[in-house]
C-alpha cells in the first residue's frame, strides 16, 4: 500500500500542548522537519498574533487549519451575538495566520436546554452569518462533526451527513468539512459521505486513534496504530476523491502523551504516520 507523502504531516498544537509552549511548538515543528501545524487560539493568544504569524512564516511553516470557532448557540440573543463577534474575530486571527480554514466545532445545547433540534438550527442561522462574513474576507470555514457523545455541550453535529446537509443549504463557496478520524470512524456512512463531500468540501483531514478501552472520552486519544481505526484506509478514501491537503495528527492525551518528552512524541507523530495513515 502507497505510504503518505511525509510533507503532508501537520502537528495540531494541542498534541503537546502540556509540555510547550506555543513558540516552542513552532520551533519544534521546524526542527523535526514537520512543515505543517494547527494552532489554538489560547495559545495564539498567549504568545501574540503577530508574534505568532512571524513565527510561523520564519520557520516555513502551513498552518493546516486554526482551532477553532464555533460555539454558536446561545441562551438569548445577546449570547449569540457575542458568539458572532468572537467567530468574526476567529476569522480575523485565521486570516493574519494565513491558515488554510478556519476549524469550527458548532456548540451543544445553551443554558439548561433540552432542544438539540432548536441547537441545531441556531447553529444553522449562526453559521450563516459567520459564512456572509468569512466568504467577504477569504477564509474557508471547515465544519468539524464531533462524536455523539459530545452532542449536549461541544457539538450538536455529529456526523459528515449532517455537515453536508449545512453545505447544501448554506452552499459550497468558502465552507466544507474538517474529517476527524477520532469522531467519525464508527460511521457505517463515512465512506459514502466522504464521496459525497468530494474534493471540494473537505477541507482539514485530522488524525489519531481510538483506543479501547478509552480510560476517558476527551483525554485519552490513541497515536496511530494504537487502536481500532483503519486510518489508512480512510487517507486513501480522501485522496482519491482529490483531497491534497495536510494530514493533521491530533491527540488530547492526558496520562500518556502529554506526559512524555514532546521531541520523542513528534518522532513518533512522524513514524507512525509513514507506517498507519
Amino acid at each position: 500500500m502507497q505510504k503518505p507523502d511525509a510533507q503532508r504531516l501537520s502537528l495540531n498544537t494541542a498534541t503537546v500542548r502540556k509540555q510547550w509552549t506555543l513558540d516552542q511548538i513552532i520551533e519544534g515543528c521546524a526542527r523535526h522537519q514537520i512543515r505543517g501545524i494547527s494552532p489554538w487560539r489560547d495559545q495564539v493568544q498567549a504568545l501574540g498574533l503577530q508574534k505568532t504569524a512571524q513565527l510561523i512564516r520564519s520557520n516555513e511553516l502551513a498552518v493546516s487549519g486554526y482551532c477553532r470557532g464555533g460555539m454558536f448557540p446561545g441562551i438569548d440573543e445577546a449570547a449569540r451575538r457575542a458568539a458572532d463577534d468572537d467567530n468574526r474575530r476567529a476569522v480575523d486571527e485565521a486570516l493574519a495566520l494565513n491558515a488554510a480554514c478556519l476549524v469550527l466545532v458548532v456548540g451543544g445545547l445553551p443554558g439548561e436546554s433540552k432542544d438539540i433540534a432548536g441547537a441545531r438550527s441556531q447553529v444553522r442561522d449562526g453559521l450563516g452569518r459567520l459564512l456572509e462574513y468569512a466568504r467577504t474576507a477569504g477564509m474557508p470555514l471547515a465544519i468539524e462533526p464531533l462524536h455523539p457523545m459530545y452532542a449536549a455541550d461541544r457539538a450538536c453535529i455529529n456526523t459528515l451527513e449532517q455537515a453536508n446537509d449545512l453545505c447544501d443549504e448554506l452552499g459550497d463557496d468558502g465552507l466544507g468539512i474538517a474529517v476527524d478520524l477520532y469522531h467519525t470512524w464508527w460511521d457505517p456512512k463515512l465512506f459514502a459521505q466522504l464521496e459525497r463531500a468530494g474534493r471540494k468540501r473537505i477541507l482539514g483531514f485530522h488524525i489519531c486513534d481510538w483506543l479501547v478501552p478509552t480510560r476517558d472520552l476527551l483525554l485519552d486519544r490513541g497515536m496511530m496504530g494504537d487502536g481500532v481505526i483503519d486510518i489508512r484506509a480512510a487517507r486513501q478514501a480522501v485522496e482519491a476523491l482529490g483531497y491534497e491537503g495536510a494530514h493533521e495528527v491530533e491527540i488530547f492525551s492526558e496520562h500518556n502523551w502529554w506526559q512524555r518528552d514532546p521531541d520523542s512524541v513528534l518522532e513518533m507523530c512522524k513514524a507512525r504516520h509513514q507506517s498507519h495513515c
